[in-house]
């Protein structure tokens, strides 16, 4: 007879105790902590992240399985070498359960590096050859434009650099003109999403004349980052017509788009922040030429303020320079007439003391003879005296002729005017000097008169009285 095989399960089932999950899980980790003490375990470092108190968590993984891993502060503090992503390390530790979630993770004592991981491996040589091809070559850059403020951003239209891109950018000075192109950012797609994204904007720029291309994502492992390491994004990046910035991750992360972008900017908020900056520093630089502006030309104003004042003190109107050379002249005719009289005074008193002389000493007929002689000289010197007064005269007469015929009030006495235009005083000319509705003032001989210009005509060339059929005398 066989036995049966419920009855025989259901025995094995009565006989096996039974755990709470607490229990369970606490006696799993009794097992392992007391037979796993210590350990030591090789596998690759991933996801690495450092918590704001300090403590560095990890995974340990290699092509099979992984492992959770944390370093406690005071522990991270004493390592000899500084743990990466993308390490291959050996960790030595202790195995830990957490009880609440039912996980287990070494808690590190020690990290040793063993080797480089698959992925940095890949990444190094991917390095060597762009390097080589001169794709990180400072001399292929394009120039950074003077004031950005047409914008294209390639990012995740979910993640947070794009809210942080444009908290920031709505701050800037000048109004800016922003192209979202949403993109993947993360997993095997990402990379060629980014890559069709900047040949297109290549395509289309010609159209849109974008100033800056923004491309880019938030923080995250090297796994999370990597599309921004793929070779397609990198020569994508390098034949970009429009200038660029690499904003991967936080400022520890450094990906090839940075190393190949024409700028890199340590995160999104900084790539956006450097775009505001330099339209301020675009503001700062136009206030100071204002200044140095305004400046120099109340200086210049200044200067030809004085100028014009020492000029119009020196100046003098025409017609008190004719008073004043008249003035002149009849002080010097007065001078002359005064001398002639002097003269004359003295030569009358040496007449007399000869006259005296003669008669006391000398004889009727020597007295005779020295009158003749006096009579003569008397003769000739009032001939020349009239003479010397004729031609003073006539040189005075002479010089007031000049005078009369250099004074513009001269003209005006033979039937002349002088036309001013009103408002600035200039002499007119020719008809163009005036349109029609100026105001003129014209001078006469005697007083002033004020006209308003109906018409003004310029008919060939200026003819003189005589030749001017339409010339009228102003008597």
């Amino acid at each position: 007879m066989k036995p049966n095989g419920n009855l025989l399960f259901n025995d094995l089932f009565d006989s096996i105790p039974i755990f709470t999950v607490s229990e369970f899980t606490r006696n799993l980790k009794r097992f392992l902590e007391e037979h796993f003490s210590f350990v030591r375990i090789k596998g690759e470092i991933s996801n690495l992240k450092v918590a704001s108190s300090g403590h560095m968590y990890f995974v340990l993984k290699d092509s099979l399985a992984q492992i959770k891993a944390v370093c406690f502060r005071d522990t991270r503090l004493r390592l000899r070498s500084e743990p990466k992503n993308g390490m291959e390390v050996i960790c030595f530790g202790r195995i830990n359960v957490y009880e609440p979630r039912g996980e287990y993770q070494i808690v590190v004592e020690e990290v040793l590096p063993h080797g480089v991981g698959a992925l940095q491996i890949a990444l190094e040589e991917l390095k060597k050859k762009l390097y080589k091809e001169g794709l990180f070559d400072e001399s292929r850059k394009k120039p950074m434009p003077f004031c950005p403020q047409r914008i294209v951003i390639v990012t995740s239209a979910e993640g947070a650099a794009i809210r942080d891109i444009l908290k920031v950018l709505g701050k800037a000075p000048f109004a800016t003109e922003i192209t979202l192109i949403p993109v993947q950012v993360q997993g095997d797609a990402a990379s060629f999403e980014i890559e069709k994204a900047l040949l297109w904007v290549n395509d289309v720029q010609e159209h849109f004349k974008w100033d800056v291309l923004i491309v880019g994502r938030g923080g995250g492992s090297t796994e999370d980052l990597w599309a921004f390491n793929e070779e397609r994004v990198a020569r994508a990046l390098a034949k970009c017509v429009v200038p660029t910035i690499s904003a991967v991750g936080h400022e520890i992360d450094y990906t090839i788009s940075d190393l190949v972008a024409d700028l890199r900017a340590a995160t999104p908020t900084a790539a956006a922040e450097w775009i505001v900056n330099r339209q301020k520093e675009i503001l700062t630089r136009l206030s100071e030429i204002r200044n140095i502006l305004t400046r120099s030309i109340v200086h210049s104003i200044e200067y030809y303020e004085q100028k014009i004042s020492y000029l119009h003190r020196r100046l003098k109107d025409p017609r008190r320079w004719i008073e004043d050379s008249l003035l002149l002249l009849d002080d010097r005719f007065l001078q002359l007439a005064r001398a002639l009289v002097r003269l004359f005074k003295d030569y009358s008193h040496k007449v007399e003391i000869f006259r005296e002389r003669i008669l006391r000493g000398f004889s009727p007929k020597v007295v005779h003879i020295r009158q003749q002689e006096l009579n003569n000289i008397a003769f000739r010197l009032h001939g020349a005296a009239e003479r010397i007064l004729k031609e003073k005269r006539e040189l005075l007469q002479k010089y007031g002729v000049s005078l009369r015929m250099l004074s513009p009030y001269s003209v005006l006495e033979r039937g002349y005017s002088i036309v001013y235009r009103k408002r600035d005083g200039k002499i007119l000319r020719t008809a163009d000097d005036v349109r029609k509705g100026d105001i003129v003032e014209i001078e006469l001989s005697r007083g002033q008169l004020e006209a308003i210009i109906k018409e003004s005509k310029t008919k060939g060339r200026n003819r003189g009285p005589a030749e001017n059929k339409n010339f009228k005398n102003a008597d």
